[in-house]
């Protein structure tokens, strides 16, 4: 791609242009957060690419009838266009507007999240060719779904992963943390798109972390980057400490910036819980050498401003979540295991 020359934009705001393998800076205010850390557009096009490993993404590669299927060719086969942020690219003799590439149908939904041979064909035999698939990042089996004017994401489940993405939701709802709108499907949980079709960008964390997830190193970052966000990151690592979720990574949190002035809002809301509770079965009574609790400890101990701050977990409180998600699991085991997460912490 080193002959490749773009120019890469913010809704209508030419933001930078890639040439000769260089990133020349036109708009740094609006700039992705990721090309203000790594001035490389081919790396930062990789990133926005739906994963090559999905069965389902080689489905709609062939489907599409994509001869090179590399990650590079696909993203710029829908401009690099996403649903959760407005940056995009365009050809420097283009004359493309935002409006002319983002996204207004969800045909390509069915292939994308279930691989049944009658959508492979149906898409197949189609002429159209842009689809917000292509830029849907993630290990899962998922699909964009638009319903009354609104994006949900649409992710395959099992009844464990199911009821703990739900409940996780439910839970952090009632300890009033600003969680992203989850509900239950066949055979799949849905998710409302929290930036309401990028009318704020999501900058995932890994954008100005790369894939450092310490505690303190994004601590420090977001005090540096938007520090009314640190509140709420404190809160996630706690809510992930409870519910032992060990899959919080550098692609699935982030901040909110405005499209306008490139500002940062805040925390994104919380998202992406189907590896915690019991989505792999039921955890063990937890040990001081549980390695979540540890960390966040050892993390508190570092700020105990926030510890007054954490959310108050009562067997009455898990009661009414299980209640409201209403799915058939062991319930008392669920109690205990977060009650004595909660006191580990507390001690």
């Amino acid at each position: 791609m080193s002959d490749y020359r773009f120019y890469i934009l913010s809704g209508d705001t030419i933001v930078a242009k890639w040439e000769n393998n260089q990133l020349e800076i036109i708009n740094e205010q609006l700039l992705p957060l990721y090309l203000k850390n790594v001035a490389n557009a081919e790396l930062w096009l990789e990133t926005r690419a739906i994963d090559s490993h999905r069965s389902n993404s080689r489905l709609l590669k062939k489907a599409l009838r994509l001869k090179e299927r590399d990650d590079l060719t696909t993203v710029i086969k829908v401009n690099a266009v996403t649903i959760t942020d407005n940056y995009w690219i365009k050809p420097l003799d283009s004359d493309l507007t935002y409006q002319d590439v983002r996204f207004t149908d969800d045909y390509f939904s069915v292939l994308a999240l279930k691989g049944s041979y009658s959508s492979f064909n149906r898409v197949a035999n189609s002429k159209r060719t842009k689809t917000p698939e292509l830029t849907n990042i993630g290990s899962f089996e998922k699909c964009w779904k638009l319903i009354d004017g609104k994006w949900w994401m649409y992710k395959s489940a099992t009844h464990d992963e199911l009821f703990s993405e739900l409940f996780i939701y439910h839970l952090g709802k009632e300890l009033g943390m600003n969680m992203a709108v989850y509900k239950r499907g066949d055979k799949c949980i849905k998710s409302l798109d929290f930036t309401d079709n990028a009318s704020v960008n999501f900058e995932p964390a890994f954008a100005f972390m790369g894939d450092n997830e310490e505690y303190e190193d994004v601590f420090a970052k977001l005090e540096e980057l938007c520090p009314q966000a640190k509140a709420d990151f404190v809160k996630m690592i706690f809510l992930d400490t409870i519910v032992t979720n060990p899959d919080r990574h550098t692609a699935n949190f982030g901040l909110l910036r405005d499209i306008n002035t490139g500002k940062s809002i805040g925390f994104a809301p919380l998202f992406d819980h189907n590896m915690a509770l019991i989505a792999r079965g039921y955890p063990k009574t937890p040990t001081k050498n549980d390695i979540l609790i540890r960390l966040f400890n050892d993390f508190i101990s570092n700020h105990s401003e926030y510890k007054n701050e954490l959310p108050i977990i009562t067997e009455t409180l898990l009661q009414t979540v299980l209640k409201t998600v209403n799915m058939k699991v062991r319930s008392k085991e669920i109690i205990d295991l977060i009650m004595k997460r909660y006191a580990m912490i507390l001690k």
